[in-house]
């Protein structure tokens, strides 16, 4: 586990709640993981329950080295796994950190939880870690998550050509965004206007 996250973290608002991703989830996540909508632009396709598998297992190994905190999504009132997401590439020299490796069920897809999901790990990065860049990406071709990333307030840095290639053989260009500790009080503002609109 990551020094700089020494503790167990669980975060909720909005009947959210993400909790740090541990086997007991992976039932819940592999059912949520049904729909292949959810990995169109994805490095891996979750739909396949030894890849699912692979990939949790995978994001348990890089938290116990520091790399990655994966969450699991769940709507508190009824215990409904929603999808996962996770910070990564956690820097604790440089104060910086990624969040990504999104995913949530369709159904939940502009309702509003990807807000309170990144209102909650945006508020602990910057107010618990104390970083002063949190790094969000996606693929170029993928204007939906493009959008949600660009609504949330991050700024634009520009486009990494062939910056991956995927299981499929597909090459991808990646489209690069920031929040800075700087900006920040604005961001959180923003989300916690959007959120007092958000019912879930």
């Amino acid at each position: 586990m990551s020094l700089w996250i020494p503790a167990p973290v669980t975060l909720a608002a909005c009947n959210i709640r993400l909790e740090p991703l541990s086997s007991v989830h992976f039932e819940g996540l592999h059912t949520a993981a049904a729909d292949e909508r959810i990995w169109t632009y994805l490095p891996t396709n979750g739909r396949v329950p030894a890849k699912l598998e692979a990939s949790l297992q995978e994001a348990l190994l890089q938290k116990i080295k520091g790399e990655h905190y994966p969450f699991v999504v769940l709507h508190q009132p009824s215990g409904r796994v929603l999808g996962s997401t996770r910070f990564l590439d956690i820097q604790p020299l440089n104060r910086k950190l990624e969040i990504g490796w999104t995913w949530y069920i369709p159904e939940v897809w502009g309702t509003g939880v990807n807000a309170v999901c990144k209102y909650l790990l945006l508020q602990y990065a910057f107010e618990t870690l104390h970083t002063v860049r949190v790094q969000i990406k996606a693929g170029e071709n993928n204007l939906r998550s493009r959008a949600a990333i660009s609504k949330l307030g991050a700024q634009f840095e520009g486009i990494l050509r062939k910056e991956r290639i995927r299981e499929n053989g597909e090459i991808r260009n990646t489209a690069y965004y920031s929040i800075i500790d700087d900006e920040w009080p604005a961001v959180k503002a923003a989300l916690e206007a959007r959120m007092k609109e958000i019912v879930l």
